[in-house]
């Protein structure tokens, strides 16, 4: 039998050596071009983290998918992509237990424990306004229509609705709809809200991935970084500035297991009763 010359084992090697190569460069720019908040939370994890979504109980089922959430998340590419790995999960954390609270439907004895039941509702049960600021020229109410809590967030407010709709590119005053009817949307208007500092609020972003420059108001008012700090934006006039409430210990509760999952620790400044609202 004839053997192999040098220059053809030579040949086999350069071929097999660049081929593996190309394999190796095209996984790295395949990892690369995908959406970074899926390296972090992939679909399984979600579930995991979001369990009881989609039980029958929940209003919400089916509606809050992980697809639907990767999809906004393209939109806000700062997200859970700011900092080291650390902070990074922290904030998607943070994020996640400020939207299971506002969506909860959770309740003291119920099955996996009360943080196990995020994203339960898509919208605010039996409203007790319209949410319609009427002094608030800029933002006009559009007749017949309502802006009670609505999506993760449980965006509130003709002032709200409108820049959020601008910001996404739907019509929020005459369409509110769509933030209860529309996943994709639903999600945007969450992190919408979460990224988008509202003066004299930072952004929640800001606030957790180390970016927030108290002014000497916010340090007068004990406006301290941490995940405390969010739930003042989101909520403060109610449940800041007062003794510790279920409300603020339930949103820390879910960011203390959404935290654990990920393997991060919470960070100082959990809850806001010391600090002075907006």
């Amino acid at each position: 039998m004839a053997q192999p010359s040098l220059l053809t084992s030579i040949s086999s090697y350069l071929v097999i050596s660049f081929s593996l190569l190309f394999f190796l460069t095209s996984n790295v720019e395949a990892r690369v071009s995908c959406n970074p908040i899926s390296y972090i939370v992939n679909e399984t994890l979600y579930n995991t983290l979001f369990l009881h979504k989609d039980d029958a109980a929940c209003p919400a089922k089916g509606f809050y998918n992980y697809s639907s959430f990767i999809e906004a998340t393209k939109s806000f590419p700062k997200f859970g992509s700011t900092g080291d790995l650390t902070t990074r999960k922290r904030e998607i954390a943070a994020f996640f237990a400020q939207i299971s609270h506002e969506t909860t439907g959770g309740w003291a004895t119920a099955p996996d424990g009360p943080n196990a039941w995020g994203l339960c509702f898509k919208e605010e049960v039996n409203p007790q306004s319209d949410y319609c600021d009427s002094t608030n020229t800029q933002w006009p109410c559009y007749p017949g229509k309502t802006y009670h809590g609505r999506g993760p967030i449980q965006l509130s407010w003709n002032y709200n609705y409108g820049p959020a709709g601008k910001a996404l590119g739907f019509n929020g005053l005459e369409n509110p709809e769509l933030v209860a009817n529309n996943s994709v949307i639903s999600f945007k208007t969450a992190l919408w809200f979460w990224m988008t500092p509202q003066n004299p609020k930072p952004s929640c972003h800001d606030v957790m991935v180390g970016l927030y420059h108290p002014t000497a108001a916010d340090r007068a008012a004990n406006r301290t970084a941490g995940f405390g700090l969010t739930t003042n934006i989101i909520n403060g006039g109610l449940e800041c500035g007062i003794p510790t409430t279920a409300q603020v210990q339930d949103r820390i509760n879910y960011y203390k297991r959404y935290a654990q999952i990920f393997g991060v620790d919470v960070g100082p400044n959990l809850d806001c009763a010391n600090q002075q609202h907006y």
